[in-house]
């Protein structure tokens, strides 16, 4: 797995529990304030298009996991 899928992943599952926790109609709602963890990762996905500044790719690559470009 690359780093670039890693992240989409995790970025995606981390909004999909968010909402889950910050949505009233939701069953397991905890308290609307996770909506701002939404928002969060949203502003993060959005800024590090252009500034290519990501810092979970910064610490995956740091494990050791390869990315898309580099040779495998």
């Amino acid at each position: 797995m690359t780093t670039e899928r890693f992240i989409r992943i995790f970025a995606g599952a981390v909004v999909l529990v968010s909402l889950a926790l910050g949505v009233r109609q939701s069953p397991i709602f905890v308290s609307g304030y996770f909506l701002w963890l939404t928002v969060f990762v949203g502003a993060n996905l959005f800024q590090s298009g252009f500034t290519r500044f990501c810092p979970l790719e910064m610490l995956l690559k740091k494990t050791g996991m390869k990315s898309a470009g580099s040779s495998r």
